[in-house]
Order: C-alpha cells, then sequence, then structure tokens
C-alpha cells in the first residue's frame, strides 16, 4: 500500500478508536509536558542544543532493525527573535529506519509546520507523539491532528533525516505563539538545522546536505530561511528549498482568510503581531470591541480544529468597534500598514535553489500573491523553479488551498530528494511569464 494510503488508513484508525474509547494517542485533557518549559538562562549561541529527550512516535511499525520510521528525539534549542532576543524553541529530530539510497552523507530535511493553532497544545512534536491531540484546554473543546506525519514520513521512507521545528511559542510555555512572522519563523528554521547537527548519536554529519521544506505557513517560513541563510546562518548551506503555498504578503492574506472557513487565523495574526511588536498594542486598543477582545483571547490557546469550530465564515469586521475589517484597518494605520509591510517575503536572494508551488485556485493563501514572491526573486537572482498546481476551484477556500498540500506532496518530496541526492536542477525563471 502507498506511504500515503497507509498514513491515512492509521490516522482513521486512531481517530475512530478516539471516537469510541478505545486506547488511541488521544488525551482526555491536554498537559503540556514540563519538558516544554524553557529554562531561566539560554544558551549564547544560536542553534545550541537545551535539551532533550527519547520521542515515543504515534505512528510506528517494527521493523527488520529497528522501529519505522525511524528513531525520535524531542528537542529544545536556542533562537534570536525578531526583536534581537534569545528565545528556546522545540522541535523534534527523527533519525530513518530506512538506508539513504542517494550516494553520500545522509542529508537532513528542516520541516516546518503548516498552520496547527496557538495554543501550546497544538505542537508537532506533541502532535507525532499523540498523533490526535483531543481533550479540554480553558474549559473549551480542543482537537488537533498531526497532519504533517505524512510529509514527514515521505522523507523518512527515503533515508532523508527530518528536523521538525515547533516555531518560537508554539508547545514552550514561556510566551505566545508569533503566528507567520517571517524572522520569528525563519530563525527557528535555520536553528533547527543547527540544533539537529549538535545532536549526539545521529547518522548527520558536517557533509550532510540540508534541504528546507514547508506548506502554508511553513511554506512561509522556509522561504524567510532561505531568504535570512546568508546573514542569519551561513554555516547552514541551504541547498534547496520546497515553499508550498508561501503567505508572502500578508496584506493579501489576511484579506482571502477573513469570512473563510480559517477565519480564525486572523487573531492568531493580530495576537502575534501585538506580542511581536508592543507599540502595536495601542493601534489594535483603539479599534477592538470587547467581543473581539474575547475572540482574541480564546484564539491564542486554540488549534486548527478549535478554530474552525468556533469562527469558521467569520468576519474581523465583527471583532471591531467601528466596523471595519482587519485589512481596512491595515490600511488606514501607518504602524500597523509598515509591519506587515516589514514580513514580506521576495525582496531579499534566497539561497539554493527553490520550488515554489502554488495552488491557482488557492483563495485562502492567495495564488497570486505566492507567485509573485517567486517572480521576485527572480528579478533579484535567485534560482527558482515555480510550480502552479491546477486544480478545479471548489466553493471551500480551505478546500482550494489544501487541495494542491496533498496533490503536489509526492512530487515536492521527489523533488527535493533528488536534490538532496545531488541531482542539479536548473533555474526555470525563463518559463514564469508564461505559467498562471
Amino acid at each position: 500500500m502507498p506511504l500515503r494510503l497507509r498514513f491515512l488508513a492509521v490516522l482513521a484508525a486512531v481517530t475512530t478508536a478516539a471516537a469510541v474509547g478505545v486506547s488511541a494517542p488521544a488525551q482526555a485533557a491536554v498537559t503540556i509536558p514540563a519538558f516544554y518549559t524553557p529554562p531561566a538562562t539560554l544558551p549564547a549561541a544560536d542553534g545550541a542544543l537545551i535539551r532533550s529527550e527519547p520521542l515515543p512516535l504515534a505512528l510506528s511499525l517494527p521493523g527488520i532493525t529497528g522501529t519505522l520510521p525511524g528513531t525520535a528525539t524531542r528537542i529544545m534549542y536556542k533562537s534570536t527573535d525578531s526583536n534581537g532576543q534569545p528565545v528556546a524553541v522545540t522541535g523534534a529530530y527523527v533519525e530513518p529506519a530506512a538506508r539513504w539510497a542517494g550516494g553520500g552523507a545522509r542529508p537532513l530535511v528542516v520541516l516546518a509546520p503548516g498552520t496547527m493553532g496557538q495554543g501550546d497544545q497544538c505542537s508537532t512534536s506533541l502532535a507525532l507523539q499523540r498523533g490526535l491531540i483531543l481533550g479540554t484546554e480553558n474549559d473549551q473543546l480542543t482537537v488537533s491532528i498531526g497532519y504533517e506525519v505524512l510529509s514527514i514520513y515521505r522523507l523518512l521512507a527515503k533515508g532523508i533525516a527530518v528536523v521538525q521545528t515547533d516555531y518560537a511559542g508554539l508547545g514552550t510555555t514561556d510566551r505566545l505563539h508569533t503566528y507567520v512572522n517571517r524572522v520569528d519563523e525563519g530563525h527557528a528554521v535555520l536553528d533547527a538545522a543547527r540544533a539537529a547537527r549538535a545532536l549526539p548519536g545521529t547518522s548527520i554529519t558536517a557533509k550532510s546536505l540540508i534541504g528546507l521544506y514547508g506548506y502554508s505557513q511553513g511554506g512561509g517560513a522556509v522561504a524567510s530561511a532561505a531568504e535570512l541563510q546568508a546573514t542569519y546562518a551561513p554555516d547552514v548551506k541551504v541547498t534547496a528549498t520546497y515553499a508550498g503555498a508561501p503567505p508572502a504578503n500578508l496584506a493579501a492574506v489576511t484579506a482571502g482568510i477573513d469570512g473563510t472557513e480559517l477565519a480564525g487565523a486572523l487573531g492568531w495574526s493580530i495576537n502575534g503581531f501585538a506580542q511581536s511588536d508592543p507599540e502595536l498594542r495601542s493601534v489594535l486598543d483603539r479599534y477592538l470591541s470587547d467581543s473581539g477582545r474575547t475572540v482574541l483571547g480564546r484564539l491564542s490557546s486554540m488549534c486548527v480544529g478549535d478554530a474552525i469550530l468556533n469562527f469558521a465564515g467569520e468576519h474581523s469586521s465583527s471583532w471591531t468597534t467601528t466596523g471595519q475589517s482587519v485589512t481596512e484597518i491595515i490600511a488606514a494605520e501607518p504602524l500597523l500598514k509598515s509591519f506587515i509591510d516589514d514580513q514580506r517575503i521576495g525582496t531579499r536572494k534566497p539561497a539554493g535553489i527553490v520550488r515554489v508551488a502554488t495552488g491557482t485556485s488557492d483563495n485562502l493563501v492567495p495564488h497570486r500573491q505566492a507567485r509573485t514572491m517567486a517572480a521576485d526573486w527572480c528579478a533579484l537572482g535567485g534560482k527558482v523553479v515555480y510550480a502552479p498546481v491546477v486544480l478545479a476551484p471548489t466553493i471551500s477556500p480551505l478546500i482550494n488551498h489544501f487541495g494542491p498540500l496533498l496533490t503536489d506532496q509526492g512530487t515536492a518530496v521527489d523533488w527535493l530528494g533528488r536534490r538532496l541526492a545531488g541531482v542539479p536542477a536548473a533555474s526555470a525563471c525563463a518559463l514564469l511569464p508564461l505559467q498562471p
């Protein structure tokens, strides 16, 4: 059975077991393990390991020489946030059981997860352990499914080592997750590679090629990392990056998400903006209604499933005293507009070669702004392979966004695997003007 179908079958079994009360990797109540509480003092070096421990995988099978797909380790490492302050970030490293057949040292891929939420229980490293998180958080139902397992396991099946970042504030209990902050996310991705190389007992060597993989929020994170590599982490030599559906222009993405099934992501963005730049709090205070503050407070501890169940279809105009949407407020407030403009990805030449994939019918993380990012990189002399994913549009923006994730995932993993095996790929910027 193909890996994708095996994964879906196991995930369906896990979900069914939880629903009928059978033992499964789900929690009756959400408890964040003590591991996720950072120490008072952090190391000086970015990417330095703070702590690690074995991580039992929710979905694993016995193999001839060990556990498939591999052996996992939960990690906490030091990074630097967008304000230049030290921050502890968690994640997971998985040593593959499969042999690397590509020649040379086993490569490493840093996987940046798609949107998981803003509650600490939503972190991908916890999802790897529990599979399905179903319980209560702050007296409300919380639902989180580790959907990134599919892409992680596809990479592991090729013998590629994977380190996954939870991002700043997602999992760690000392701060709020700064959702779609490009610098926080880009730094977390690059420092995850450093942390993986520092982890003892792995097959990663100094000669291991490094790739980056991400879709949606993750696509933006790895795109940012590819841009920041030269100045922030020149020691992390990035060979190739897959950036799927990147939210490169947050003004366009904000307009696209408002009123959709994933409207809650607007709240995560606003919460994160206020944490990253405290000066924005006074701007938000002028516009947020009491009900809007309540919504943002609830969203700060929610996962994707919770947000869809509670806020699907809501418009941000219902959160403000003026009836203006978040998009209209960004346009009206210079401080907020400047902050959003500074989040734009596509203004710096990326490291290595980047495959940018975007669904032509994606109106949640709009196709056009992702294509613009690819074109901007080409204009800067970047090596880009632009891959529009043509699917028929549906009435659901969420399906229009996630359809390309599954449709293109196998192709994306294969493309990245070939680059890490040393097979070169030429930039295809000359073709971009001819593509949708």
